[in-house]
């Protein structure tokens, strides 16, 4: 297993051409965050802006508008609850983020089972939280797209079938290969598998122990592959830096909070972008 090192991220992020438009920086649409976890989707659509997508639209519940609006007025919004929006603009997204916040409720599971039904298989699906949870707890068929898992350990003991204390290279590898999917395994040093690669993340801190790292994450995981043509290599570069942060954060810090980590993300893009 390799680690991620900065020749991933250096040829992934590049230099921003002078025609670029907001349309060039991809559409994404991040579903989530209900009457009781607005602050979920808040800071996935916040990492998602600032990972650079172009055009940002937050499906979440009404009650979390005037929150969502104050912390990123870049960001359109949506209810989630009406149909008819979810009609009209799921099909609109390049990438779409479904699950920090979402819940595991009956309108949770209304919710995932419209989307799944509605995406198309040209579109990114980035699969988060509790919509990995209800994937297993109700057995939900996925869909035909490019898909990526964001899971814990125990979310993947979930999906996988696999317990904490087998996870393990070969067994993990198994199961993502049946899945045909990237899986982002979230850990003290996470390991991101694809089609019989993986590689590990050398970054993080302990500074990091707290809610909302994981749904930041999937917010940068969703700005990136709207952004950059290597998926993978998107992935890789987005949890590289999500620890990257953390870490010179954390040299002057003793907590670092995912949202120390969503405003550095620009500077440190900026830093690592591929020059000439």
């Amino acid at each position: 297993m390799k680690n991620i090192d900065l020749s991933v991220v250096k040829n992934t992020i590049r230099v921003r051409p002078n025609d670029s438009y907001k349309g060039t920086y991809g559409k994404v649409g991040l579903i989530g965050g209900n009457t009781n976890f607005g602050g979920a989707i808040i800071m996935a659509t916040e990492a998602a802006l600032n990972s650079g997508a172009g055009l940002i639209t937050t499906l979440t519940d009404p009650v979390n508008l005037t929150s969502l609006h104050d912390h990123a007025p870049e960001a359109m919004f949506a209810n989630y609850n009406d149909d008819s929006e979810l009609e009209k603009l799921i099909p609109t997204f390049n990438v779409i983020v479904i699950g920090p916040g979402l819940g595991t409720n009956k309108n949770s599971l209304k919710i995932i089972s419209k989307v799944f039904k509605l995406v198309n298989n040209k579109q990114i699906l980035v699969i988060d939280s509790s919509a990995i949870t209800m994937i297993n707890q109700y057995d939900l068929t996925l869909p035909d797209n490019q898909i990526i898992f964001t899971p814990h350990q125990m979310e993947w003991q979930r999906l996988s079938g696999i317990k904490i204390s087998d996870q393990n290279e070969d067994n993990n590898m198994k199961v993502v290969n049946k899945l045909d999917s990237i899986v982002v395994l979230k850990s003290h040093h996470t390991e991101i598998y694809n089609k019989e690669k993986v590689f590990k993340n050398p970054g993080g801190t302990p500074a990091q122990a707290t809610g909302g790292m994981g749904d930041t994450l999937a917010g940068m995981i969703g700005g990136f592959v709207a952004q950059f043509s290597n998926e993978y290599n998107a992935v890789l570069s987005a949890v590289f830096l999500h620890s990257a942060i953390a870490d010179e954060l954390a040299k002057n810090q003793y907590v670092v909070l995912p949202t120390h980590i969503i405003q550095r993300i620009p500077e440190f893009m900026k830093k690592y972008e591929k020059k000439g």
